[in-house]
């Protein structure tokens, strides 16, 4: 019986694998925000604190887990790029999968972010593309996914990190580009973007958590991006909203500043994740927005027609 872990279970990227785990026969075992009050059919919920490390042991010896799906990190919106609490999450990272593998674990994914790249290649590709993080995020997840996978490989253990680019979908923190727009004009407000010209890559978040599955039911070792693979302008994520909701008049881009870390383009290689994994996502952008509208207009006017 393959039986995982999965940590940061209840958070926006983590709710996503669970199904996907299951399907591929893994007896799902969680740690997260809302667990276990929220646990879902089928996973078994566990309550701890990740940021103790003194209790990493005894929580491994008592699920005793052959897959490790490590998701747990610092992500509050606006304040994750330079926040002290990435250096905790690194300390527990390297604890957690120490504390895995002398439990006789086999094999573990981490969550690392296309941070850890330099942005200046636009289209990034492990093990190519120099790694120069630009924040103390990115900073930490390339110092985690270095230390853990030299852990795990210390102990014979298979370890892989998985690079996440731009998750959308439902869940998604309303300040950021997706939401914002689609509350905005679903409240009949104007939906104020940057000038929009930035290529990014985009992955609803039900397919990053299909992509995570499959990366751990897989034998890829190191880094492998976790994108789409295709270039798309923020702006036309925003006009492609727009026209679903029939409210183009309402998008201003052009009305915000362009932050100061930002890049023209930011794209994953994912011939890794397509050849090594075997793993394509499952659903168009177009398709994967108006699921994301849909979530937004239960969320937000659970009274209002919805067709």
């Amino acid at each position: 019986m393959k039986r995982v872990l999965v940590t940061g279970a209840s958070g926006f990227v983590g709710r996503q694998a669970l199904r996907p785990l299951q399907s591929r026969g893994f007896e799902v075992h969680a740690i997260g925000r809302g667990i276990p009050a929220e646990c879902p059919p089928g996973v078994t919920c566990h309550r701890a604190d990740l940021l103790d490390c003194s209790g990493h042991r005894a929580l491994l010896d008592r699920v005793r887990p052959s897959h490790l799906l490590h998701l747990a990190w610092y992500a509050e919106h606006g304040r994750f790029w330079d926040a002290v609490e990435n250096t905790l999450w690194l300390k527990s990272t390297t604890s957690l999968v120490e504390a895995f593998c002398d439990a006789g674990g086999e094999r573990a994914v981490g969550a690392g972010t296309c941070a850890e790249y330099d942005w200046q290649y636009g289209l990034l590709v492990e093990g190519e593309t120099p790694e120069r993080p630009a924040t103390l995020y990115g900073t930490t997840k390339l110092a985690a996914g270095r230390d853990a996978g030299a852990i795990a490989k210390a102990h014979g253990a298979g370890f892989a990190w998985a690079r996440l680019f731009f998750p959308y979908g439902p869940g998604e923190a309303e300040r950021r580009l997706v939401p914002h727009v689609i509350t905005s004009l679903l409240r009949g407000e104007p939906a104020r973007c940057t000038h929009g010209r930035q290529l990014r890559d985009f992955l609803h978040v039900a397919d990053v958590g299909d992509a995570l599955a499959a990366v751990l039911d897989s034998p890829v070792s190191g880094p492998v991006n976790i994108g789409s693979g295709v270039p798309v302008s923020v702006g036309e994520v925003a006009s492609r909203i727009a026209a679903v909701l029939g409210r183009p008049d309402l998008l201003q881009l052009g009305a915000l500043p362009e932050e100061g870390n930002s890049a023209g383009m930011i794209v994953a290689s994912t011939v890794r994740l397509a050849t090594e994994v075997g793993w394509t996502p499952g659903r168009s952008l177009d398709e994967g927005l108006r699921q994301a509208i849909q979530w937004w207009k239960e969320a937000l006017l659970p009274t209002t027609d919805k067709k």
